[in-house]
């Protein structure tokens, strides 16, 4: 799996002595996403994966607003895995399991769901900012294990800059996604439309798209015998 655009705690954010670290865009972000994530999770239980949590704040504020929801961290940087168990035992909050180390570009890339130590069947897939700063094999292994993973009535929600149509939403994002190809020609703001037909192959369909604030959106997927075709 790439390496990351920014890895937090080397682009002069703050780390605590605990090595927590802290993410500009959580503050700015996570209200947004707990919006559209909080009427699907509402009144349920189960188990739910952050792919790629980065620092851990997300996970940590999404937690804490729903004490039934069991939350399984993970990402593959050593230090981010640091933060997010930092910023899991600072929390106190007892829904959150130690991170996990995943590849996403493995579409098995929960092995804690094949040995028994980790979830069961998820309730949700959580995933932001990683797909368009990590070659498109993740992407691939993203929708195929959410395929294999999430139960009958589980979702995927993916957060982050996309094309429409096959054009950027706006001009900050033509800039960045040049910005990112510039830096690695297999990195990119992804289509909907491709992840719509990645989707298609694993079993899911588009359930929704939510505009979010700087031109971002969260896609959101479920299973394809689940969805209805005049919603």
């Amino acid at each position: 799996m790439a390496e990351f655009v920014v890895e937090f705690g080397r682009d002069g954010g703050l780390v605590e002595a605990d090595g927590r670290l802290d993410a500009a865009a959580f503050h700015r972000n996570h209200q947004a996403i707990w919006a559209v994530l909080r009427p699907f999770l509402a009144s349920k239980s189960g188990d739910v994966v952050e792919a790629g949590s980065g620092t851990g704040q997300h996970v940590v504020h999404f937690a804490g607003h729903s004490p039934d929801i069991t939350w399984w961290p993970s990402d593959l940087n050593t230090q981010h895995l640091r933060s997010i168990d930092a910023w899991r035992a600072h929390s106190g909050l007892s829904n959150i399991r130690p991170p996990l180390r995943i590849d996403l570009s493995d579409p098995a890339w929960c092995p804690a769901m094949h040995d028994g130590s980790g979830p069961g069947k998820l309730l949700a897939v959580f995933c932001a900012n990683v797909i368009h700063i990590a070659p498109w094999r993740v992407a691939e292994g993203l929708l195929e294990g959410a395929g294999r993973y999430l139960r009958a009535d589980g979702r995927l929600f993916l957060y982050g800059p996309f094309k429409r149509g096959g054009k950027h939403t706006a001009l900050s994002n033509a800039v960045f996604d040049t910005s990112l190809r510039e830096s690695n020609a297999e990195w990119g703001v992804r289509e909907v439309e491709a992840l719509e037909r990645l989707a298609a192959g694993a079993g899911l369909a588009l359930v929704e798209i939510a505009e979010m604030p700087a031109n971002n959106l969260i896609l959101v997927f479920g299973r394809s015998e689940t969805v209805d075709p005049g919603a």
